[in-house]
């Protein structure tokens, strides 16, 4: 046995404490160790029945190997004579297993080296694994961190114990981010590397509006109201769809606060982006009209409503289009995402100048329908003329004919 002292123990627990790896996997890394160091000091490659064991008490480690107790050897490697067994334990029988110490003198210095580097990485990989699965819980929720740097276009955010990665299509337009201030983000993504995992967090993402909403408003946290949608460009423009469970609670009242209070909170954080806050509705018409405000909307036209498509007319005042739509198409476009229905927005002129042209369109075939059928008449008649002129010629030819005989005759 080797002394190692209490040195070891105490220098796991103070790993315990500081890095969150408990001190058992400390000990299993260091008896592997051993193992190793031992099958490369014998030269021994393929060995199932060597192991190492730590006694806490007397802090001392050793290699052992356990052999089976039988009358006959046939392998000193795996098996042990009675007789040899019973010095080492004197109540063993035939068929039992006894461990033998094996231990090479002058075996802690090879052993020290080599526990040095399995232990390392032992530790390593504990790391790994825990900051993987902490970060694992976080997949999907906000956290705080603090941004490092800006590299390649890409925001370093410091999450606890790793560095996180903003990729710039996660990035606010126009938002400056200055290494040291605090920022709350998505973590949407964990990717498991050789290394400390690779954490990919947004700072655009609608969940983010989702998280703030529940820190917010105590109705969304206990449940009386609910989020049913959220559509969001980032930096510019908001819109959620609420619902209340409870018919006595206002879901838009609840989610603005006294004074606006509560929406004015979030809309700080988010640096004052606008947020459009729509009643729910199950009735697609009335959902669509809440969806594209501030605009007025004169009427809703289902063009389209089954598994395969959603389509909707609305027709709005003229005064009102440009504010439907919004700038780019952002209203419409966010309306489109927050119901999931394809939205066609007209003016009133447009809608009745579309009615005009169809309404023409449709007058046209009848015209050309009676042009058509005069002509045929017209062809008839002449088709009727041609045939009796026919008739009057051949009577014409047939009379001299006759008169031709009757002067032949005379």
């Amino acid at each position: 046995m080797i002394k190692i002292g209490t040195a070891l123990f105490e220098a796991c627990e103070e790993l315990e404490r500081e890095r969150g790896i408990s001190k058992e996997v400390l000990i299993a890394s260091l008896c592997d160790a051993m193992v190793a160091a031992y099958k490369k000091h014998m030269r021994i490659r393929e060995a199932t029945n060597i192991e190492a064991i730590l006694d806490e008490q007397s802090g001392e480690i050793g290699v052992f190997r356990t052999k089976l107790v039988v009358d006959n050897v046939e392998d000193p490697d795996t098996q042990i004579s009675l007789n040899d067994a019973m010095e080492i334990a004197e109540d063993v029988e035939v068929g039992d297993e006894v461990k033998i110490e094996v231990t090479p003198e002058q075996f802690g210095r090879i052993a020290a080296q080599s526990a040095k580097q399995v232990i390392t990485q032992r530790i390593r990989e504990a790391e790994r694994n825990l900051v993987l699965q902490e970060f694992m819980d976080k997949k999907g929720t906000l956290t705080t961190g603090i941004i490092q740097r800006v590299e390649n276009r890409n925001v370093i955010v410091n999450i606890g114990k790793i560095d996180a990665i903003m990729p710039q299509k996660e990035q606010i337009p126009g938002e400056y981010y200055k290494p040291g201030n605090r920022i709350r983000v998505f973590v949407l993504n964990v990717k498991e590397t050789t290394r400390l995992p690779q954490v990919i967090v947004s700072h655009a993402h609608a969940e983010i509006v989702r998280e703030l909403f529940e820190l917010e408003v105590p109705e969304i946290e206990d449940g009386i109201v609910e989020i049913k949608s959220i559509s969001r460009e980032a930096g510019y423009r908001t819109k959620i769809a609420v619902w209340s469970n409870d018919p006595e609670v206002d879901s838009v009242g609840a989610c603005i606060g006294p004074r606006g209070s509560r929406i004015q909170t979030i809309v700080s954080e988010l640096k004052n982006e606008k947020i459009d806050i729509v009643r729910y509705s199950e009735d697609p018409v009335e959902y669509i009209v809440n969806a594209l405000s501030p605009a007025r909307v004169v009427s809703v036209d289902i063009l389209a409503d089954d598994e395969y498509a959603h389509e909707a007319m609305v027709v709005v005042p003229d005064d009102q289009l440009s504010l439907a739509i919004g700038r780019e198409g952002q209203n419409v476009r966010l309306a489109h995402k927050l119901t999931g229905w394809k939205i066609d927005i007209k003016s009133v002129s447009q809608m009745e100048k579309a009615e005009a042209a169809n309404f023409d369109n449709y007058e046209e075939p009848a015209e050309e329908a009676d042009e058509i059928e005069e002509q045929d008449e017209l062809q008839q008649e002449i088709e009727e003329e041609m045939n009796q002129q026919a008739v009057d010629e051949e009577d014409f030819q047939d009379e001299p004919a006759s008169e031709e005989v009757e002067e032949t005759e005379e």
